[in-house]
């Protein structure tokens, strides 16, 4: 994919493969994993990314079989529990946690585990992470998409609880930006096999994301379809509303044969009620459809979803 044209035309429609758009369950939150599954099913979405992280429903294959079950939506990607919020999720091992989370993929069908470069502190890590995903790699069909991240607030990163983070953030101020991550927050910069490219993580990071796709070329397999304004904390808008070309890069990636995944990964914490979050939802699935698969116009009516 190096040399990405940010203006390409998509290719007919018979010729080229149908870009599977996903909902991750992170999108729902307060809401529960189960009513990603829902809202994936009622909406028309063609699968999810399933977030590992504190709620136990997440964490159990046998539970999230269930919903696969229920819900007839398959699971296309495993997001490993690698978030600062998430850091005693299956345990304090992040090398394990790696490893449980493609044999995760591997049990629920689905094709990609997406993980962040390791934190500094995190240093043993961090010496073996590029070597342990190449190793998982060797031995799985599941690809290990190594996702771009941004950097970080010092005071954010030594606030202890969710609250304290929030009021940092309220409290706004420039704060001292670092990279948390080691060696970097952009994966390019060790080189992997297979990338996720983050469209909110780009605007916080003042990253160009069309140059970003072109240097992981053909390794980009896994897209978070969302948008950002530039702020200093991670926004993850419906796409269109924030100032990332999200149009551009969809169609790049469509001019490019895209075969992976794109999956919307929005906040909708905002919403003020489960109607109003259905339509957030809905309006990233139109973008996504829109510019991804133009040919794919006929969706669920999303009204089943009512305010609970």
């Amino acid at each position: 994919m190096a040399g990405i044209p940010p203006a390409a035309e998509p290719r007919d429609e018979g010729r080229r493969r149908r870009v599977k758009v996903g909902l991750s369950t992170a999108s729902v939150y307060p809401q529960n994993t189960e009513a990603a599954f829902r809202y994936a099913a009622e909406l028309g979405y063609d699968g999810v990314e399933l977030m590992v992280w504190a709620e136990p429903a997440s964490q159990s294959v046998t539970t999230v079989r269930g919903y696969v079950r229920k819900y007839a939506v398959p699971v296309l990607a495993v997001h490993a529990p690698c978030l600062l919020i998430s850091q005693r999720v299956w345990g304090a091992d992040p090398v394990a946690k790696l490893e449980r989370s493609v044999r995760t993929a591997e049990a629920l069908g689905a094709d990609t585990v997406v993980v962040h470069p390791p934190f500094r502190w995190q240093r043993r890590y961090a010496e073996g992470f590029a070597e342990q995903v190449a190793d998982l790699e060797q031995s799985s069909s599941v690809a290990v998409a190594v996702e771009n991240m941004f950097p970080m607030r010092a005071d954010k990163l030594f606030a202890r609880r969710a609250r304290d983070i929030q009021r940092l953030e309220r409290r706004g101020g420039p704060g001292l930006s670092l990279t948390a991550f080691s060696p970097t927050y952009d994966p390019t910069d060790t080189g992997f096999r297979h990338y996720t490219l983050d469209l909110s993580h780009t605007a916080t990071a003042g990253t160009d994301p069309l140059a970003l796709a072109a240097r992981m070329g053909a390794g980009l397999v896994h897209l978070h379809l969302a948008d950002g304004r530039g702020a200093a904390h991670d926004e993850h808008l419906v796409p269109g509303e924030g100032t990332q070309p999200c149009a551009q890069v969809c169609a790049a990636l469509v001019g490019n044969d895209f075969a992976g995944h794109a999956v919307a990964e929005i906040n909708t914490q905002d919403a003020r009620n489960t109607a109003a979050r259905a339509q957030m939802l809905d309006r990233t699935l139109t973008f996504a459809r829109t510019h991804l698969n133009p040919a794919v116009t006929s969706r669920p009516d999303p009204s089943p979803i009512e305010s609970r």
